[in-house]
């Protein structure tokens, strides 16, 4: 494993912080190789520009989407159970670092937690998070590592003092890969965690087809800003005349697969050239922009079992809209 420990100052809240160099992304090769495929699509990881990432700010904060107020009602409900079952001083790790509501909530609840360690694959979204989460936390070891955890990552190899750890992925970012690839998933994470170590993760239910919907396709047209705002980005960066006005935004619901899709449909036919290169579509058309993937209990537990992790306990809001998962290590996957 190649990495770059950068020298942290005196007066610097990080205690460290590791730069593993995960691959960068080829945003325009992406994008003409998505257009060029049948059916069209572009991966949902290219939303977050500045813009875009203030947008989904704006729709965690929309009347349909429940997703993030309901996890964290249970989170808050649930932290003195989770607090005992984690112990005194746990070692909380977090891939993809979030939301900075959700990881306060948790570590506050926790017995004296030792330290924190943020991992995501934006440096400067990184960085900046968890300096901020050890300026709110003083006398708490903060670390950060720059990596992809969509792949192995070793972290014996990491200055991580001892401890239970106790790894926090919340927010259902488990349903935005495909099946194949969220065991995957979790069996690097399941990497992470010996005998007495948990994954606590939320996962989103699979529920009536109205609020699914209306949660991806809210009244004041949040989410479809977020989603016809990557068209923007495309036309700012990749040298396009693609025109957003020519797209619409759509939620589906895809029984079959359980999940939600996110669509940009052609109006009419239309045709745009992106760094060059020309691209036709018909009216009704659609590029395939994201996909968010639903779970009962079962189907979870199910999915966990083949990365080798068993559900040890859940937590649901009333509803059964949402669930967490506290998760050990089982049999060898």
């Amino acid at each position: 494993m190649t990495d770059t420990a950068t020298a942290i100052t005196p007066d610097d809240p990080l205690d460290f912080f590791v730069d593993l160099h995960p691959p960068v992304a080829d945003f325009r090769s992406d994008v003409l190789n998505g257009l060029k495929a049948r059916p069209r699509t572009i991966p949902p990881k290219y939303f977050y520009d500045e813009d875009g990432s203030s947008l989904f700010d704006a729709i965690t904060a929309t009347p349909e989407y429940y997703v993030t107020r309901t996890e964290l009602s249970i989170l808050e409900r649930i932290a003195p159970e989770i607090a005992e079952r984690a112990g005194p001083g746990a070692i909380v790790i977090e891939p993809g670092s979030g939301s900075s509501v959700k990881i306060s909530t948790l570590l506050r609840a926790l017995d004296r937690p030792k330290a924190y360690i943020g991992s995501d694959i934006s440096k400067e979204h990184l960085i900046a998070a968890c300096r901020d989460l050890a300026a709110d936390h003083p006398g708490l070891f903060v670390g950060a590592v720059c990596a992809d955890f969509t792949v192995p990552l070793d972290l014996t190899e990491l200055d991580i003092p001892e401890g239970h750890r106790l790894v926090f992925f919340p927010g259902s970012t488990i349903g935005n890969f495909e099946p194949e690839q969220a065991v995957q998933v979790l069996k690097n994470i399941r990497s992470w965690l010996r005998p007495g170590d948990a994954l606590l993760l939320g996962a989103d239910r699979i529920k009536d087809t109205a609020i699914l919907k209306a949660a991806y396709d809210d009244a004041e047209g949040v989410t479809a800003a977020f989603n016809l705002n990557l068209l923007k980005r495309i036309a700012r960066e990749l040298d396009s005349d693609v025109d957003p006005a020519d797209f619409r935004h759509r939620a589906i619901w895809n029984d079959d697969k359980a999940r939600i899709e996110m669509h940009l449909e052609a109006k009419r036919d239309v045709a745009f050239t992106v760094s060059g290169e020309r691209f036709e579509m018909r009216e009704g058309e659609t590029i395939h922009t994201e996909n968010s993937h639903k779970f009962s209990v079962e189907s979870f537990t199910a999915l966990a079992r083949k990365a080798g992790l068993s559900v040890r306990d859940t937590w649901s809001d009333p509803a059964e809209h949402f669930t967490l998962y506290w998760l050990e290590r089982g049999g060898e996957a």
